[in-house]
């Protein structure tokens, strides 16, 4: 757990979960891959951190893949929710492939989450220019919009009309 200014909108309180399906080449992460690997985190712990620190805009989850672990990450993320925090996911699944998981906790966090960084990391396409993902495939989703709309929102940042 970190924070960070480049895990989504303004300072975020970043949560890696351990465990990967995809094992991207070149992933920036790649300790968080084996299912086996990290330390067990104490949820409440956790939230104290983030709701101490008022400088906080809103919670990342990050990986490994966090969907991996989606019925453990929802308490989680109601919580942070529910004081208002926004809540971004990182997904190495393309949102479509998530819709029509049938895994425990799934729907729910995609429900919960503010915008999805969606698609696994390109080596080949990667570009260090892009706002909050790291190769070109990866779409930042909008998903308050697109929950609004039926279709895929992008998310367009407040400063991108400046």
């Amino acid at each position: 757990m970190q924070d960070s200014i480049v895990d989504g909108p303004g300072i975020r309180y970043v949560i890696f979960t351990q465990g990967c399906p995809h094992h991207c080449p070149g992933c920036h992460n790649p300790q968080t891959h084996d299912p086996e690997g990290g330390r067990l985190a104490d949820t409440g712990a956790i939230l104290e951190q983030i709701f101490g620190n008022p400088l906080l805009s809103g919670v990342t989850f990050s990986g490994g893949e966090p969907f991996v672990q989606a019925a453990a990450l929802v308490p989680l993320a109601e919580e942070i929710k529910a004081r208002g925090k926004h809540l971004m996911i990182y997904t190495g699944y393309l949102y479509e492939q998530l819709l029509k998981m049938q895994q425990e906790g799934v729907a729910r966090l995609l429900e919960l989450a503010d915008i999805l960084v969606d698609g696994p990391f390109i080596l080949e396409q990667r570009d260090l220019t892009l706002q909050y993902r790291g190769s070109a495939n990866q779409r930042v989703i909008d998903l308050v919009k697109t929950r609004k709309t039926g279709g895929i929102v992008l998310y367009k940042s407040e400063y991108d009309e400046l």
